[in-house]
């Protein structure tokens, strides 16, 4: 039999889906501690991007936030065994969702939702959650160079009631025409994906470039911007959804900059609850205003 990439990856995952909570677990453990060391490109990242965001945390108090983020971001990749094959009881059991009443108020009201969901560990498993309480949700997705892996994460995420995926490549005119069919969407507002669109605003007294798609499609479809907040709980293996209230007023009469800093303040105050639930892999500050040296 010829081997096959996909159906490996498929026993894996359906291995994590079916296995006990605390086999899982036990993976994370493993496998937290190993990436640290496997992969020194991701650790140098993420160790750059603690010394930036937290320069008067002790380095020892830094390397410890390193070590407990390697854990959880490990345990997320294992858990998505169960959010992409899993049973669903198991998934409502395992992920604690609160102020979903939020989004239902303004599906009643027939309000456009945007749900801002910024880059925290817990980000899959809260999507798969929310995919299994609405009927209809579209998100943005960026294709995989692999093709295997590209199938897994793209039918993973789908699974649940009717999720369109809208392809970065095709820029975000696909996921306005979904908002403004009614469809509420997921986005994810913190990212670097270079100059284009983007503007320079602090992030923990960093210059990052941050997109200003946010504001602008609140602005222009006028609809209900939604955080949606999510940890993974590092005794407990358990995830934490907190849907909160829409933002008021958001963008009201700012200019894309001053409203694309007020979102990043605001990411701020969410990741200094527990700063190893961000997901400080990948290189924040990578776009660099015009004369600075490179941070990575």
């Amino acid at each position: 039999m010829r081997f096959s990439k996909l159906r490996l990856l498929r026993a894996i995952f359906t291995y994590f889906a079916r296995c006990p909570a605390l086999t899982r677990r036990r993976w994370g453990r493993i496998l937290g501690w190993l990436a640290p060391r496997l992969l020194r490109s991701r650790a140098h990242i993420v160790r750059t991007n603690l010394a930036l965001s937290f320069p008067d945390v002790p380095e020892q108090t830094r390397e410890e936030q390193l070590r407990q983020h390697f854990y959880l971001l490990a345990q997320s990749v294992v858990d998505r065994g169960l959010m992409w094959f899993g049973e669903p009881a198991a998934i409502l059991e395992a992920v604690e969702i609160n102020g979903l009443e939020h989004i239902d108020r303004l599906l009643e009201q027939g309000q456009r939702i945007m749900m801002l969901a910024p880059h925290f560990i817990a980000l899959d498993a809260a999507g798969t959650r929310i995919s299994m309480h609405l009927k209809r949700v579209a998100s943005f997705y960026t294709h995989q160079s692999d093709p295997d892996f590209d199938t897994i994460i793209h039918d993973g995420r789908s699974r649940f009631n009717e999720v369109h995926l809208v392809s970065r490549s095709e820029g975000i005119r696909g996921l306005i025409r979904y908002l403004r069919s009614g469809m509420p969407i997921y986005y994810l507002p913190d990212m670097d994906f270079g100059r284009e669109g983007a503007v320079f605003v602090p992030f923990f007294g960093v210059k990052a470039a941050t997109l200003t798609a946010t504001a602008q499609i609140a602005r222009s479809s006028k609809a209900a911007v939604v955080p949606v907040i999510s940890r993974l709980d590092a005794q407990t293996g358990r995830y934490h959804v907190d849907i909160l209230p829409p933002l008021e007023n958001f963008p009201g009469e700012m200019s894309m900059l001053h409203a694309t800093a007020h979102l990043s303040r605001l990411i701020e105050t969410w990741v200094k609850r527990d700063p190893p639930q961000y997901y400080w892999v990948h290189r924040r500050f990578k776009t660099r205003p015009p004369g600075e040296d490179k941070f990575y």
